[in-house]
């Protein structure tokens, strides 16, 4: 564990360092608050700080309070040192955003047993944020393909349309669908039309723009939100998207009902494109994109169409 001991005396401070070094801890050293805050706020800096309740310029409580108010993330264990009989630090402390004490002079007992516990509740900290990390990825994607579910990319299209509106410049959105999905599943099975809806999602994630989102909008539909697109970068990138997942053949041997030496599938996609930069409306940009789709659709699929202004209506 990385630790940073502030202590305003020398020989304390090197005292502690050979106690936690000879633990297996990493040690900082610095000898005021000021370039105890420095530290702590470093990115990567240490876990956890042994901190001076005196200290020449910022004190520790002072520390302690500038931690907590920076609310920095991942949360750092403060340990303040007080003089032993000094109970009323204590609450000063609390107050202030200490998480433990100790008392000086330390006691190398005490100060192992302060810092298992300092461990055990990083340690669950930690584990909490990834949690609540997968928590937050399990609501915003979809657990099929990896990519945004429908409500993100949704709300990306409000974000984007909000920018549009602020900076006066375009956007575009593609929406793309699988052609005879259904007939995919009913001929060779759902995990088979899985792994196509898989492989169609990879493929497409492969050519958008880094700063394009990408979400599932419905079963076999795809929704690119793309920034700054006009018309004529819209109809390339969307017409790219088609070409690529029509490329070569995807491979479902292992998931559909094949006879020996099959399991080679070509699928297409047909697109459907819309281009503003006067829309304020996600569902208006919605109805124009699905409409400009099924005109695709019916134009005989594996094909790219753009909506008219008249579809926003």
């Amino acid at each position: 564990m990385k630790i940073l001991v502030a202590q305003a005396d020398s020989l304390a401070r090197g005292m502690l360092e050979s106690v936690l070094t000879r633990w297996g801890h990493e040690v900082i050293l610095v000898p005021d608050g000021a370039q105890a805050l420095a530290r702590l706020k470093e990115q990567g800096g240490p876990s956890l700080a042994i901190l001076d309740r005196e200290m020449s310029g910022r004190d520790g409580l002072e520390v302690c309070q500038e931690i907590r108010q920076s609310a920095l993330a991942p949360h750092i264990y403060l340990l303040l040192v007080t003089a032993k009989g000094q109970e009323q630090e204590i609450t000063a402390g609390l107050q202030a955003g200490a998480d433990d004490f100790l008392a000086s002079p330390l006691n190398t007992d005490e100060l192992m047993i302060r810092l298992r516990m300092a461990r055990r509740i990083l340690e669950l900290q930690e584990e909490l944020q990834r949690a609540q990390a997968a928590i937050g990825y399990q609501t915003t994607h979809d657990t099929l393909t990896g990519l945004a579910n429908r409500p993100e990319v949704i709300d990306t299209l409000r974000r984007e349309l909000a920018r549009v509106q602020r900076e006066g410049s375009h956007m575009a959105l593609i929406l793309g669908e699988i052609d005879s999905f259904q007939s995919i599943n009913d001929t060779y099975g759902h995990a088979a039309g899985d792994a196509v809806l898989r492989e169609a999602a990879r493929r497409i994630r492969a050519v958008v723009r880094p700063y394009d989102t990408v979400g599932r909008y419905g079963g076999e539909e795809f929704l690119v939100v793309a920034p700054g697109c006009d018309a004529k970068s819209a109809l390339t990138q969307a017409d790219r998207l088609r070409a690529t997942v029509a490329q070569g053949t995807m491979d479902l041997s292992e998931w559909g009902k094949f006879a020996a030496g099959e399991g080679k599938l070509r699928v297409t996609l047909s697109l459907g494109v819309a281009v503003g930069d006067k829309v304020t409306a996600p569902q208006a940009f919605l109805r124009a994109v699905e409409t400009a789709l099924r005109r695709a659709k019916k134009a005989g699929k594996n094909r790219v169409e753009t909506a008219q202004e008249s579809d926003f209506q």
